[in-house]
């Protein structure tokens, strides 16, 4: 285990605990990041990589899964802060070229209520499971590196029937903030990794944040994720910490650290980086599961509590905060994938167990 302090504080021994067990419940490393009125608490559990001792890094790079929604909806309504994309304007005004439903607004993608179906597959309320984007088993480690056009993937959903009428449902799915990056590069006239250091890295200082496109490589240094498929009756087990994220796109495809995703939802949370207007637009949710504009609300005991997780192949990153943002989680995780996402509980309880024990004072 290791622990940083910073300031003249107490150690936090419950935290520590709590990481330990996870990685005891199944992760392979965890890195957690506590700010809050005692001040900054740093720390890591388990191993950097399968196999040998070494503790996992503290400041290590590690993909971000959907957090990198929350990213997408800032860019975007930063550009309507500027004037330059109109947030309930139809998003066929900036991407003539799909012939979108013209119901389809810049808001139904960021709040997940265009009905459009999502590249990455669908599970419908009958059980039903309709595929998209292959991202499982042996067929998506033997394609781990290959490159996916985000016209390739709208192209794909648009070949779908849609999930309901748009703005009559919530119902999640990647593709639309797919089509909200292209709208960021359609009305900019740059890539997205550009817009994103303009409108957010180089004004917070954020150093260990990429959006890497279809490259597979993660910056130095990094702890390190797998995957475990079967092939012809045998088990085995790869290093996916390099892979091509370009088939999830926008729906998930960053790289952070837990000292820039502090840096950036603080700040955001803090009215630091929108307009106090837009900034209440986000954070306002539907009434299905309390998503605002790319980025969740839910109530604990300790007050509401902002936040936008995600998860990829053998890496996940938590990125929570108070409404303020004087108090923040976030935090990578590495683990052993498989197809059956069997890590998923024991995901699902490491939120919330952080929850618990930094926003609702329950530290046993």
């Amino acid at each position: 285990m290791s622990t940083i302090l910073s300031g003249q504080r107490q150690d936090r021994p419950e935290l520590q605990k709590a990481i330990e067990e996870l990685a005891e419940s199944g992760f392979l490393g965890v890195q957690l990041r506590v700010n809050d009125e005692q001040g900054e608490w740093v720390g890591s559990a388990g191993v950097r990589e399968l196999g040998l001792s070494a503790e996992p890094l503290t400041n290590g790079h590690f993909r971000i899964g959907s957090s990198t929604k929350n990213f997408v909806a800032t860019s975007v309504l930063l550009l309507v802060a500027e004037g330059r994309i109109g947030l309930d304007a139809p998003a066929d005004d900036y991407l003539p070229e799909f012939g979108l439903d013209r119901r389809i607004t810049v808001r139904m993608l960021l709040q997940h209520t265009s009905g459009i179906f999502n590249h990455t597959g669908e599970l419908y309320e009958d059980g039903t499971i309709v595929l998209g984007v292959p991202w499982q088993g042996k067929e998506w480690v033997d394609n781990r590196f290959r490159t996916y056009l985000p016209e390739e993937l709208v192209r794909l959903s648009l070949s779908k029937p849609t999930r309901f009428a748009p703005g009559t449902g919530w119902s999640y799915a990647n593709t639309n903030y797919v089509l909200a990056r292209l709208v960021v590069e359609k009305v900019t006239g740059r890539s997205f990794a550009e817009e994103l250091r303009r409108l957010i890295l180089e004004p917070l200082g954020m150093t260990g944040t990429v959006a890497p496109g279809a490259s597979p490589e993660i910056p130095e240094p990094h702890n390190h994720g797998y995957y475990r498929y079967e092939d012809a009756g045998q088990e085995r087990t790869v290093d996916v910490t390099r892979q091509n994220p370009s088939w999830v796109g926008a729906g998930g495809d960053m790289i952070s650290t837990t000292k820039d995703l502090h840096t950036y939802f603080s700040a955001l949370m803090g009215g630091k980086l929108l307009p106090s207007e837009l900034l209440a637009e986000m954070r306002a949710p539907e009434a299905t599961v309390g998503y605002g504009l790319g980025v969740f609300a839910q109530e604990t005991e300790g007050g509401t509590v902002f936040h936008h997780n995600g998860a990829t192949m053998g890496s996940a990153a938590l990125m929570y905060s108070t409404p303020d943002g004087s108090k923040t989680l976030t935090a990578g995780l590495t683990w052993v994938d498989d197809a059956d996402l069997s890590i998923a509980p024991a995901f699902l309880t490491a939120q919330q167990r952080f929850v618990d024990a930094v926003f609702c004072g329950k530290l046993g």
